[in-house]
């Protein structure tokens, strides 16, 4: 190697690498990408914006944790409140007692938990506005589950008593208490099985 070659290597090692970048220019006149590698690039003044940390409290694991014990507790009330109500359809007036009590039971205990998942849920749907990934099936579980509660209110509220002695009613509170169910095991299903963003 001549003694200037070395001399040109020792400058451009200390002088470091060139912080600017080089590109082709084209017979037009503007500059060409060299690769697709550096049309992607963006350029050296682009500040990248970080990812905001979003702080959700404390009892937010606890309102979930009450919200899903309460959703497992709805699969057995289901059935239970469909066994009685079945048994109830056929012959309401000289029906079982333990169909009656049941029903009863079973109606309260399942108000009872909507009740509270809607508290928990509607609470943490709230603390969580600002996270967006699985906002979609968040969103659509709770559209479903409170048009579930809303049908469950209707049935039990206005469609009871009035089952118990009018068959179109008796019919109109099956039809509302089994479409209720089937919507909030739809907006289950959404919540659980809806793939994560």
């Amino acid at each position: 190697m001549t003694a200037s070659a070395v001399l040109a290597l020792v400058v451009a090692i200390a002088a470091g690498s060139d912080t600017t970048r080089a590109t082709a220019p084209d017979s037009v006149g503007g500059p060409l990408q060299t690769s697709l590698v550096s049309a992607m690039l963006a350029p050296d003044d682009t500040v990248r914006r970080r990812r905001r940390a979003i702080e959700v409290s404390d009892w937010y694991a606890r309102r979930l944790r009450i919200h899903r014990y309460g959703a497992y507790a709805t699969y057995p009330l289901f059935a239970l409140t469909a066994v009685a109500g079945t048994q109830l359809y056929d012959d309401p007036r000289s029906g079982a007692p333990w169909a009656k009590n049941s029903m009863r039971y079973g109606a309260t205990a399942l108000a009872t938990v909507f009740t509270s998942n809607t508290v928990t849920g509607l609470w943490n749907l709230w603390d969580s506005r600002k996270v967006s990934k699985g906002r979609t099936p968040r969103y659509l579980h709770t559209l479903l589950m409170l048009a579930s509660d809303a049908g469950f209110s209707y049935a039990g509220s206005r469609l009871a008593e009035q089952a118990e002695n009018s068959v179109d009613k008796r019919r109109e509170h099956r039809t509302w208490a089994y479409g209720s169910m089937a919507t909030a095991l739809t907006g289950i299903a959404i919540i659980k099985y809806w793939p994560q963003e």
